[in-house]
């Protein structure tokens, strides 16, 4: 039997996509995404939004909803549905810093949870007040929901991004989160839903500063090869990426978080 998921989970996260998407271009008026769709072979599809521009270099806001007979993850075959949305942005100005978030729900024949969160990486060029409204933002958010989650998050992300051959962490952290089922599914629903809206505000402050500060051909080199760093985590150690590409995903859509320039 197909797996339908409850009703308020698409609507949000295809509009959580479009606010982001807006919010954005607001900062690339001459611009805007290039949308496309794929079908997905199992069932279901997605959308990838693309934007190449004057301040985003590059930046994806994908969002798809598969489906099939067998979850190809660690809980064994059986149908699934999986739905969220993920983005990433890759700025020309080597002072801004990539973002990457991602929100989803995931349904199996006997049970669910909720995943996502959203992380903070500089290319090279951290600034202290930058982390610091990024990470006041996620405490902000998640207070009303539980005074023990920021800190759960913020380890998490702390010990999901980190690059052990390089022995770093990715970025500067942000909030990470998976199987999250507390039983309550309107309570993790509310928590789930504000993260994803809370990103807009973590992150275009901070942009709104940076994309004006000049840059020199130096720092772009800098930034290219701390690209690099993010490939790699991306491409060996990312569960959304394995799960992509393991489910049969478009892998256009699963390469969108790749920029489009790093150099070893």
């Amino acid at each position: 039997m197909p797996i339908t998921p409850p009703p308020q989970i698409v609507p949000f996260l295809k509009d959580l996509r479009d606010r982001i998407i807006a919010e954005f271009e607001k900062l690339e008026p001459a611009k805007q995404f290039q949308r496309k769709h794929w079908d997905h072979h199992t069932g279901g599809g997605g959308e990838i939004s693309l934007l190449r521009g004057d301040q985003f270099e590059k930046a994806a806001v994908n969002w798809s909803a598969v489906s099939g007979d067998n979850f190809p993850m660690q809980d064994g075959t059986g149908p699934f549905y999986a739905t969220g949305v993920s983005l990433i942005t890759h700025m020309l100005n080597p002072h801004a810093p990539t973002v990457h978030m991602n929100i989803r729900y995931i349904q199996t024949a006997n049970k669910h949870w909720f995943g996502g969160g959203y992380d903070l990486t500089p290319m090279g060029f951290p600034y202290e007040e930058d982390k610091e409204h990024f990470h006041n933002v996620a405490k902000k958010t998640l207070l009303p929901h539980d005074h023990a989650l920021y800190e759960q998050f913020s380890k998490n992300a702390k010990d999901y991004f980190y690059i052990p051959h390089r022995k770093k962490e990715r970025g500067v952290g942000g909030l990470f989160f998976d199987h999250y089922n507390t039983g309550n599914f309107d309570k993790d629903l509310a928590m789930w839903q504000a993260v994803g809206n809370s990103l807009i505000e973590a992150i275009i402050p901070i942009y709104q500063q940076r994309i004006t500060q000049p840059f020199t051909p130096h720092e772009i080199e800098h930034q290219h090869e701390t690209r690099a760093h993010y490939v790699e985590f991306n491409l060996l150690y990312d569960r959304g990426t394995k799960f992509g590409f393991l489910s049969g995903g478009n892998p256009e859509a699963i390469l969108c978080s790749m920029p489009p320039v790093a150099k070893w």
